[in-house]
């Protein structure tokens, strides 16, 4: 009996520690996280700094005991592609222009897709967005897929014509975009380049390349700035990119707004001195992606717990603030498919 007795104990120690090691977390020593330089980098930095403590909670929840997990902000849309193409970043923050870049040769693969508030105002009437009475209110109770990119003419004195044409209800000719100074970002950025080059083509038949006067910038904090200094007339940016830097607009340089954002010594408003002049097509939103170089996180088990991860960070109100950064206020799973679009539009574009 007490032979048996024995048995059963070591038996049923075996099968304990099995359990135990069947449940045991999954010890990553490192995750490497990127987001592209849509804002200031050090915006971004500041805006995301629990998220490593946020997601190393809920990947364990998934079954993964991250050691640690590392933030960085890219030089460009290009050079976060690039990193994560060569297996330097695990995770990146992609909009939907550099994902189909990078995607393309199999080197990234799509995770998530964002959502976002929609906003107050969707028309494509330029003269609709302009004026502090016009001014553009995200709407919450609105989730939406898509978001879109606008031209604005600026303060300058060649931008002020431009703005009062279309004010005044008067269509713009290919002369007078063509006498313009233009800031645009790189070509795979979606609201920075692609989508307005398609707007051009879709309206005068021509491309960004066509345009004597372009100087292509790192990112939109620099648009603004560019903006405000009236240092160029024409520039582009996502369609609630006002409400980012209304603040900043109007603060004296040398300080910043609460969210790191350089003043830019404006006196009136941002709705009122930056005026939209044109409208593109919906862009598909922004990416969560993941590196196809690195078998430790390219890995079903591992892609269905950072998915589920992220879904739940951002289901929480740090979580929102954090993601606010990139105006994002949900996460979706998404497939390459999703994407083909955006595949369409940069071939066009290009």
């Amino acid at each position: 009996m007490k032979k048996i007795v024995a048995l059963l104990l070591v038996v049923l120690m075996s099968l304990t520690c099995f359990a135990m090691a069947e449940t045991a977390p999954v010890k990553m020593d490192k995750l490497t996280l990127e987001f592209v330089p849509s804002k200031d980098a050090d915006v971004i930095i500041t805006g995301t700094k629990n998220l490593p403590e946020l997601l190393q909670a809920a990947l364990l929840e998934q079954g993964y005991d991250v050691g640690e997990i590392d933030i960085t902000v890219g030089t460009s849309y290009e050079a976060t592609g690039e990193a994560m193409a060569a297996g330097a970043i695990d995770v990146g923050w992609l909009p939907g222009g550099t994902y189909a870049v990078y995607s393309k040769d199999h080197e990234v693969s799509v995770i998530l897709t964002a959502t976002r508030d929609g906003l107050s105002n969707d028309s494509t009437n330029p003269a609709d967005w302009n004026g502090i009475a016009n001014k553009t209110l995200p709407v919450p109770e609105n989730q939406v897929g898509f978001y879109r990119s606008l031209i604005y003419a600026t303060p300058s004195p060649y931008g002020k014509v431009l703005a009062e044409k279309v004010n005044n209800g008067e269509a713009l000719t290919w002369e007078d975009l063509d006498k313009a100074s233009w800031a645009v970002l790189k070509t795979s950025s979606s609201a920075g380049y692609i989508y307005p080059t398609i707007w051009l083509m879709d309206n005068y038949g021509k491309k960004i390349t066509d345009l004597p006067n372009v100087i292509t910038l790192a990112g939109y904090g620099d648009a603004f700035a560019q903006a405000a200094a009236e240092a160029v007339d024409i520039v582009v940016c996502y369609a609630d990119g006002r409400n980012d830097y209304e603040a900043a607009w109007v603060l004296p340089t040398g300080e910043a707004d609460p969210t790191g954002k350089a003043g830019m010594g404006r006196t009136d408003s941002i709705w009122n001195e930056l005026n939209v002049i044109g409208v593109t097509p919906g862009i598909y939103n922004d990416t969560v992606s993941i590196t196809k170089a690195n078998a430790d996180v390219y890995n079903p088990e591992f892609i269905a717990a950072m998915q589920q991860a992220l879904i739940n960070v951002i289901n929480t109100p740090e979580g929102q603030e954090i993601f606010s950064v990139y105006s994002h206020t949900g996460y979706a799973v998404a497939t390459d498919a999703d994407y083909d679009s955006a595949r369409a539009a940069l071939k066009v574009a290009q």
